[in-house]
């Protein structure tokens, strides 16, 4: 697949992957993508999964037409992008291998007792690498997720070789909305990093940019200025859509029946978006994500074991891990003789910055009654000012 006259690209897709990184759901595949840039010398950006090593080397064979590639571009060591780097040095003894100081100090950790000798281009921040026609700047990128990734510019062609931000799950073959899969990407795997991915956006900031180019997901050639406001968004842990996330767990029904009633009356109010999620059957990063995307949220729980429920704890975990912020909460807490759930749930959010809880919490002892229906309808008024 041609990206432009000089820029091949030579990933694959992995449609027999079920969970990316050992959790996350991938109905669609996941795509590793990798790169040819053909000028007087030729760079391969980024090897793939070590399971496609002989598809990826048939691929750069057929790109570069009975040519040799005289650098392998290494952006990010993770494994689903570096397995192959020993393989490619093997098929082109030549060739060297562009990296910074530590995604070589990786490298050694992963390929036990090699030595590149002189095959080792070291890079700094923000040094040019010259293919002839082709300059590319190296920009680096700590923690967009791991601390030796670096993107990569190509003021020729201006394209962004963008490592893991802007990526998503799917495979490229996969028909699906961008925003979603990008989305639950991001939370999923780079979002604890916000800082650090708003400062890339600030590096990029200053580039032409026609084309960016990820290690996951489709090529974005259009309607850029969405998928980067997009990430501005996500990576400020700003507001993306207005309106109210209610997630719950709820063992006999009676924490789900008021989970319901909130959300019926909020829809009565005229609240612009309404998210009902069962978190013990809602995939996980997926409610996670929806966390993000919206402004409010009311996390509805039992009491358990002197706790929460299970999920319940599992969910908050999985947001304040990644920082989350600037939101609005709610409380929904059931028990049957000590209601502890709400005490827990601030209790879990003490260090999680800018978070504004509502006035009201409604506290249920084991069914709903005329007093929590009250507070049901007082906690929609306040999520709907």
């Amino acid at each position: 697949m041609k990206i432009t006259d000089d820029i091949i690209y030579v990933g694959v897709n992995d449609h027999d992957i079920d969970l990316f990184e050992g959790q996350f759901i991938v109905p669609n595949g996941m795509a590793y993508n990798s790169y040819v840039i053909k000028d007087e010398k030729i760079a391969v950006m980024d090897t793939v999964d070590a399971n496609f090593a002989e598809e990826w080397l048939g691929n750069i064979e057929a790109a570069v037409e009975g040519k040799t590639p005289d650098y392998l571009i290494v952006q990010h060591m993770e494994p689903d992008h570096s397995a192959n780097i020993m393989k490619f040095v093997e098929k082109y003894p030549e060739a060297k291998v562009v990296a910074n100081t530590k995604a070589f100090q990786m490298m050694s950790n992963f390929f036990r007792n090699v030595d590149l000798g002189d095959k080792k281009v070291e890079v700094k921040n923000k040094e040019t690498l010259s293919l002839g026609a082709h300059e590319l700047t190296f920009l680096f990128a700590p923690m967009v997720h791991w601390p030796e990734v670096m993107v990569t510019y190509d003021s020729k062609d201006k394209v962004l070789f963008s490592a893991d931000a802007f990526g998503k799950f799917g495979a490229l073959d996969a028909d699906e909305d961008w925003d979603c899969e990008a989305r639950r990407y991001y939370f999923g795997i780079v979002g604890k990093y916000g800082k650090q991915a708003e400062n890339l956006l600030k590096a990029a900031e200053g580039l032409d940019i026609e084309k960016i180019c990820a290690l996951h997901g489709p090529i974005l050639t259009e309607n850029l200025e969405h998928y980067i406001g997009q990430y501005k968004t996500w990576t400020s842990y700003g507001v993306e859509s207005e309106g109210v996330m209610i997630a719950y767990t709820s063992v006999y029904g009676n924490t789900k029946k008021a989970a319901e009633a909130l959300a019926e009356e909020l829809k009565a109010k005229g609240c612009p978006k309404v998210v009902l999620t069962d978190l013990a059957r809602e995939d996980m990063a997926e409610a996670v994500e929806d966390a993000f995307r919206y402004g409010k949220l009311v996390l509805a729980t039992t009491t358990y074991n002197a706790d929460i429920f299970p999920f319940m704890r599992t969910f908050i975990d999985g947001l304040t891990e990644r920082a989350y912020q600037n939101r609005t909460i709610g409380i929904i807490e059931n028990g049957s003789w000590a209601i502890m759930a709400g005490k827990v749930i601030k209790g879990l959010f003490e260090k999680s910055k800018d978070i504004t809880w509502t006035d009201t919490t409604v506290s249920i002892m084991s069914s709903m009654n005329e007093e929590n229906e009250a507070q049901i309808k007082a906690l929609a008024e306040e999520l709907c000012r």
